[in-house]
């Protein structure tokens, strides 16, 4: 056997065994609680296989056994994930209006940003009424070092995270990318002091942005919430102004998601 055959081999094996792991929680969902073979029977494999992959579920957090009964059910891991999944839920259904708003008082394109790994992803976007409108940002991934969304979550990030992130070689995009991971950390501290970051050509030449920080009912970082739109409409002059535009839609927002009530 060839190394690409052993390769492709062992990918088709991972990929089974995530189709697997993932039907026994589909199983436990359906009966609230099931023994190994009962899940074996169900998932069409042998019990030792089912046992296996509850073995790894259960490492997880993402299984529980009932000691008493033996029976396996779904475990708190999964609250976790349905969690995080609802706070992005949440946050792209409560921003629409306040993204609006902001677009409409701005006149500059107005976008909400949350992590997605090492990048900031865009959930929602509004045009405000200028005649030149910036780019469709709604669904594209952008760095966290040379954005205003970005700078805002890599400031909210844990220090370990955050070193982690910066230790890594950072892309230039333009002759103003901020690339040091020195300056990028001190960024990150100014941005967390003073509530909102922005971007000075920094991704695109002739482009310029301001976000601030969403917080959810704990306070955490959950987004960012901000505009952006060419030099020549938002200069040093406005920069000042559109932070306070874009630090009082995020005040709205997290609001709406439970912060501060």
């Amino acid at each position: 056997m060839t190394e690409g055959e052993e390769t492709r081999r062992g990918v088709a094996g991972s990929v089974q065994s995530v189709e697997r792991a993932v039907s026994v929680l589909e199983a436990l969902a359906r009966s609230g609680g099931a023994g190994v073979t009962e899940i074996a029977d169900e998932i069409g494999v042998h019990k030792s296989t089912a046992s296996r992959l509850i073995g790894v579920l259960e490492s997880r957090g993402l299984v529980d056994q009932e000691k008493e009964r033996g029976k396996y059910y779904l475990g708190a891991g999964i609250l976790r994930l349905a969690g995080a999944a609802a706070i992005r839920l949440d946050i792209s259904q409560e921003s629409a209006p306040v993204c609006r708003r902001l677009a409409e008082a701005t006149g500059e394109t107005a976008n909400v940003a949350v992590l997605d790994g090492d990048a900031a992803v865009n959930i929602m976007q509004a045009r405000g009424p200028a005649e030149v409108a910036a780019y469709n940002w709604l669904g594209r991934r952008t760095p966290l070092h040379a954005t205003a969304s970005g700078k805002v979550l890599l400031a909210a990030m844990p220090t370990a995270v955050r070193e982690s992130l910066l230790a890594r070689e950072q892309e230039r995009f333009t002759a103003r990318t901020v690339t040091a991971p020195a300056a990028l950390r001190a960024t990150a501290d100014e941005v967390a002091a003073e509530g909102f970051a922005i971007t000075r050509e920094e991704l695109e030449a002739g482009l310029n942005a301001v976000a601030a920080p969403v917080r959810r009912y704990d306070g955490t970082v959950i987004g960012a919430i901000g505009v952006s739109g060419p030099v020549y409409r938002m200069g040093e002059e406005r920069l000042s102004e559109l932070a306070e535009s874009c630090t009082s839609a995020a005040g709205e927002l997290s609001r709406r998601l439970g912060f501060g009530s």
